[in-house]
């Protein structure tokens, strides 16, 4: 790395230990967010400027107040650091391709989205200051869906909710699969932070495949098969010929992805959903040792969600639905409220997919094999109308809904919220120690244990939600530093994050070793050596 790069990083950790201090002010036009290290006024008015001369003044922001938007975020921020300079939002490839040669020329960093409403992870706020948003929402066109190959090319502004109606729309008897919030979600950018869903293709980016990419030099890259030209292989086959890099553009900063392929799951002829309804805390380990060897198997197909009754509850409930203001959240009013909305204090949900007779003959092995773990195996018969049954259904069948925005209610109106999610083994025993130490820590610093499991083939997600009132400013701070801890002690354990926000990317990235950092940061300067594409972005400067 060159001296010129070093300074460039130790300027933008000085940057951000800057913002932090300015601590509580409001950006606004008699305070405005810092620009980035090294770049002036005149050069933020230049790249401004030439950045409208490309999409139009309607599509060029760099006022304070016209930048809000892409200012909101549920994650705690406590001293305003992740607060964009400026957004411009291009509709056409060739569009990106200058606005970064424009931001290369300025020294001007962007920060990258698709829809931005990855709400618990920073919506379209920067991990750093003074970057202006690059937002591609208009970039949303189906380009092509092959029925008879189950797959998509789509361009990052596209939805799931779009891309649901397309396939509805022309009769295609195609599955999407999708995140908690899916209508407002892109799977563009869903897959790029290696997100999860809740049908056999749950696992979003492994069905992936080809991606358009726009390079920090503005050249255009197709990888895969993509760059062949007439090839009919772009979204069929993955790997293509030497190094497969599609994984580098994949929470990283190393280009802008403006299309990518997907791959649909065919509709089943039958699709049967299941609760396993456990009533005990402690069941944990019991619920992980019996799901991991039909999740191994693939016996059950789709990733398990487990969900605590405190999550479950949240997302159709206040928390002055359960304990009084105030009060600790104890296991016995959880029960009680759960028992009476026929939830366990963990909640179990996979389905099956199939013909009739494969349905049939699979159900009573997998009935058999979840018996010792104590849990009652409940179907669609005997949870009809139960509205978190309802909702998971509809996951599991690529539906779409917004019934998990209600946890941004469970503390109130100010609607904080803050993902963290550590990622194990598939063992009862790490199952278990991940939740003693997670209470602990939310406990110490007042928030409550809401959270769920996500069991892949043979890992664990634990997606902890840290809920709090964002519009209290001590309770803001609260949650920063409980994260924080989080992050911290989790790490110490071998238990760091698969994903995180931008209120952490850099804390997390330090989990992962000097090594690995010092090999993101080499990548980076040689793909990006003026540093102008989402700086920040897991950690990777």
């Amino acid at each position: 790395m060159s001296g010129i790069q070093l300074d460039r990083r130790a300027l933008m950790g000085a940057g951000l230990a800057g913002a932090a201090a300015a601590a509580s002010m409001s950006v606004s036009r008699a305070n405005p967010a810092p620009l980035a290290p090294g770049v002036s006024k005149a050069d933020f008015a230049g790249a401004i400027k030439a950045m409208r001369d490309v999409v139009g003044a309607e599509w060029s922001f760099g006022d304070p107040d016209a930048v809000i938007p892409w200012s909101k975020t549920y994650i705690p921020d406590p001293t305003h650091v992740h607060v964009p300079v400026g957004a411009v939002a291009p509709a056409t490839v060739e569009q990106v391709q200058e606005i970064v040669r424009i931001a290369n020329k300025f020294k001007q960093p962007i920060w990258t989205i698709s829809t931005g409403k990855n709400m618990g992870y920073g919506m379209a706020a920067p991990a750093t200051p003074g970057q202006i948003v690059l937002d591609l929402k208009r970039m949303n066109r189906i380009l092509e869906v092959d029925a008879e190959l189950g797959t998509a090319l789509v361009e990052p502004g596209v939805t799931y909710q779009q891309l649901k109606d397309y396939l509805e729309e022309n009769n295609i008897p195609l599955w999407i699969d999708v995140p908690t919030v899916g209508p407002i979600a892109s799977p563009v950018g869903n897959t790029l932070d290696r997100g999860v869903g809740y049908t056999p293709y749950g696992e979003h980016f492994t069905f992936q495949c080809g991606m358009e990419v726009v390079l920090p030099s503005g050249e255009l890259m197709r990888t895969g098969m993509g760059s062949i030209e007439g090839t009919t292989a772009w979204q069929a086959f993955k790997w293509g010929y030497g190094p497969y890099v599609d994984g580098l553009f994949t929470q990283s900063n190393f280009g802008v992805v403006t299309k990518m392929g997907l791959w649909l799951m065919p509709k089943p002829p039958v699709y049967k959903p299941f609760m396993v309804r456990h009533n005990n805390m402690d069941d944990v380990p019991a619920i992980i040792d019996a799901m991991r060897p039909l999740r191994v198997a693939s016996l059950i197909p789709n990733v398990n969600l487990m969900m605590s009754a405190s999550y479950q509850l949240a997302m159709f409930k206040r928390r002055s639905d359960v304990v009084p203001d105030g009060a600790p959240l104890d296991d016995e009013s959880v029960k009680k409220v759960a028992k009476a909305n026929g939830l366990g204090m963990w909640n179990t949900y996979f389905a099956l997919y199939g013909t009739e007779q494969t349905v049939a003959g699979v159900e009573p092995i997998i009935r058999a094999a979840l018996a010792p773990s104590g849990g009652e195996v409940l179907t669609e018969a005997e949870m009809d109308g139960n509205p978190w049954f309802h909702h998971h259904k509809t996951l599991m069948e690529g539906g779409l809904n917004l019934d998990e925005i209600g946890l941004l209610r469970w503390r109130g109106a100010g609607g904080g919220l803050a993902w963290f999610a550590p990622v194990a083994a598939a063992k009862g025993k790490e199952a278990q120690a991940q939740t003693g130490l997670a209470r602990s820590i939310l406990e110490k610093h007042g928030f409550d244990y809401t959270a769920a499991y996500a069991i892949g083939w043979r890992d664990l997600h634990h997606i902890i939600a840290l809920l709090f009132d964002k519009s209290d400013p001590e309770q803001e701070k609260k949650a920063d530093a409980c994260y924080r801890e989080l992050v911290t002690e989790f790490g110490k354990k071998g238990w760091a994050s698969y994903r995180t926000g931008v209120n952490s990317m850099a804390l997390v990235a330090e989990q992962y070793g000097k090594v690995n950092r010092d090999f993101n940061a080499l990548l980076k300067d040689a793909i990006d050596p003026n540093h102008i594409l989402s700086p920040g972005k897991s950690g990777i400067l």
